[in-house]
């Protein structure tokens, strides 16, 4: 699979980093996690750029900054849907900037597992099908989670786009994230650009893509075979009885 193949050498966001002269508060959030004091050494891959790391280590949060910055709403969706339920939007967009190349795309999308639930409910509830049509149904909430997920991923999105996937993995069973990776794949190869936060080694074996790992040290760029993901996944299903019997006697030792 030649990851490649049709796409264009200048990604439509280059980098993000903490702008010139912004006030900022290391001692506060979201300033004081590590990997958001550290946002100028993330520079994208035209394809594929992956956010890892555990929960609390900012991947999220620089997420949402992002697609805030590039006008999306914080709960998701494309830039036309506008509307806040989730509670409070880190500050972190205020201070970021943005260097993105040339041309702009012609689409863009930012799926947050999340909210995604309070998304279909606002395009059901706008009551205009032809909204809706370009999701391929007539209600999103018709489907499954997984299945409005998909449907995202496999009408919605229509290429030359750059798109912002906070989780995706969430509503999906491993034969679904395989699809996934596959509609991923087309739209690189139909001009497309990729940001997306997970913990799904399955997705994060996209090749050629770029992988920051968010920890309590920083950020850095590291190798899919280097991350956590990789490495647990792999040790636990090729030693699954030894690995449940450990887990299980230190449950009992305590």
């Amino acid at each position: 699979m030649t990851a490649t193949m049709g796409r264009r050498a200048t990604p439509y966001l280059l980098q993000a980093s903490i702008r010139p002269g912004a006030e900022i508060d290391r001692g506060k959030y979201p300033f004081n996690i590590p990997a958001v004091r550290e946002l100028g050494n993330i520079r994208f891959h035209p394809n594929v750029t992956f956010f890892v790391g555990e929960n609390g280590s900012g991947k999220s949060t620089v997420l949402e900054a992002i697609a805030t910055g590039l006008g999306f709403g914080a709960e998701g969706g494309t830039r036309n849907v506008q509307f806040a339920s989730a509670g409070s939007l880190s500050p972190l967009h205020d201070s970021l900037r943005l260097a993105r190349g040339t041309p702009k795309p012609s689409d863009g999308y930012f799926l947050r597992a999340e909210s995604f639930f309070n998304v279909a409910s606002y395009m059901d509830g706008l009551g205009d099908p032809r909204y809706l049509d370009s999701y391929g149904v007539d209600s999103l909430h018709t489907l499954s989670h997984g299945e409005s997920f998909m449907a995202v991923l496999l009408n919605k999105l229509r290429g030359n786009g750059l798109y912002l996937l906070d989780e995706p993995e969430a509503a999906l069973s491993p034969s679904r994230q395989l699809a996934a990776l596959r509609a991923i794949h087309q739209l690189v190869q139909d001009r497309s650009q990729f940001v997306i936060a997970t913990h799904s080694p399955i997705l994060l074996s996209y090749p050629h893509a770029r992988i920051f790992q968010f920890d309590a040290s920083g950020l850095r760029e590291v190798a899919f075979e280097d991350t956590e993901h990789y490495a647990v996944t792999k040790d636990f299903l090729n030693n699954y009885p030894r690995r449940l019997q450990q887990l299980f006697e230190d449950d009992a030792e305590d």
